[in-house]
Order: structure tokens, then C-alpha cells, then sequence
């Protein structure tokens, strides 16, 4: 399942699974591997703010787990929020794995699309490392 309304639809399943007891903003992200196996994760907090774990960071560590390593699609929502673009260290983690497509749930609910190279142009990955 690639259709971008049903991936923002599974995020926001994913989603009701968060624990946010701080901030009360629920998010969910739905992964896809290159192979069409779908991997959800859902934010999950920390008394010690810096130990939170964000909703991509999740669902694309269930799939690493799983042994995926070429991933296609990240969709990423938000059931408490207008704005749910992923933050600079899940772009980064989606970079390492080769994310092209990243579906953001939209301020009215439509689905935003957008390319990583889009959300994080002149970016570093394994290439750069030149090895």
C-alpha cells in the first residue's frame, strides 16, 4: 500500500499508540521498505526530555530491527497538531536510509508531498563519507 491517504490514515492509527504524557502531542509514522513491508512507530517520551524518541525514529528503527535497509516512503501525522513536517534528526535518519518520499499530514488533513532532497537539499549520507 503506497496510496498516500491510506499511509496518512495508518499513521494516525500509529499515532494513538504514543506516549506523551509531557506534551500531549500524539504522532505516529508509518515506514515503507523498498520491498512494500510497512513498519509503524508512534513518539514516545522522557522525563529527561533529551531521551524522547520521535515518531520517524521509531517506526524506521522497527524496520532496521526487522532488517530492512532501503526505505521508500515515510508518512508521518499528528492527532494534536497542524504541522507534523519530521524534525532535522529524523531527516538525517531518513537519509541513511535512502527515504525518497516523505507524506505529511496538511493543516485542512490533505496529504503534503514532498522529496527528502526537498526537506534537506546538499545533504550528508554514506557517500559522503567517501569510502
Amino acid at each position: 500500500m503506497t496510496d498516500p491517504v491510506a499511509l496518512i490514515e495508518a499513521a494516525r492509527l500509529a499515532a494513538a499508540g504514543s506516549y506523551s504524557p509531557y506534551s500531549n502531542f500524539r504522532v505516529g509514522a508509518v515506514v515503507v521498505a523498498e520491498d512494500g513491508t510497512q513498519f509503524t512507530g508512534a513518539n514516545v517520551e522522557n522525563a529527561a526530555f533529551g531521551s524522547t524518541i520521535c515518531a520517524e525514529a521509531v517506526a524506521i528503527g522497527h524496520a532496521v530491527a526487522s532488517g530492512a535497509r532501503k526505505l521508500h516512503t515515510v508518512a508521518t501525522a499528528c492527532l494534536d497538531g497542524d504541522d507534523c513536517h519530521p524534525c532535522g534528526n529524523c531527516r538525517q535518519i531518513m537519509r541513511e536510509f535512502g527515504v525518497e518520499r516523505v507524506l505529511v499530514e496538511g493543516p485542512g488533513g490533505e496529504v503534503v508531498e514532498h522529496t527528502l532532497e526537498e526537506l534537506m537539499p546538499n545533504s550528508f549520507g554514506p557517500e559522503s563519507l567517501g569510502s
